[in-house]
């Protein structure tokens, strides 16, 4: 045994847990805010060249859809719809990314899943 360590005592440092405890419990609720901020962005993305162009919220909602009446031809009906997956898919490509580094900051790169 080291020198002045009696037995059955154990060195005192049981105070990193409760640390580590608050640090976790101070991350979550910045991450709280910052998904809160987050869902108050919104990305507009266009397809088509401006034929279509669709507004997402950071709740990954549609908020707003515009269609240019040139667009719509009713003999070709695909050409719109992939017009509007395209403008979609791109406007929640945005919003995952902005998500994912305002995210990062809070985490510092923890590797947490589903972030």
């Amino acid at each position: 045994m080291g020198k002045g360590m009696r037995a059955g005592k154990r060195p005192s440092g049981g105070g990193g847990m409760q640390k580590q405890l608050q640090q976790m419990q101070a991350m979550q609720r910045k991450m709280e805010m910052m998904q809160a901020e987050i869902e108050e962005k919104e990305v507009t993305t266009t397809a088509g060249g401006g034929a279509v162009t669709v507004t997402i919220s950071g709740k990954k909602e549609i908020t707003d859809l515009q269609i240019k009446p040139e667009v719509v031809d009713p003999d070709d009906v695909e050409m719109l719809q992939d017009l509007v997956i395209v403008a979609v898919n791109e406007g929640l490509r945005q919003i995952e990314e902005i998500s994912n580094n305002e995210m990062s900051k809070i985490t510092g790169g923890l590797g947490i899943p589903g972030l």
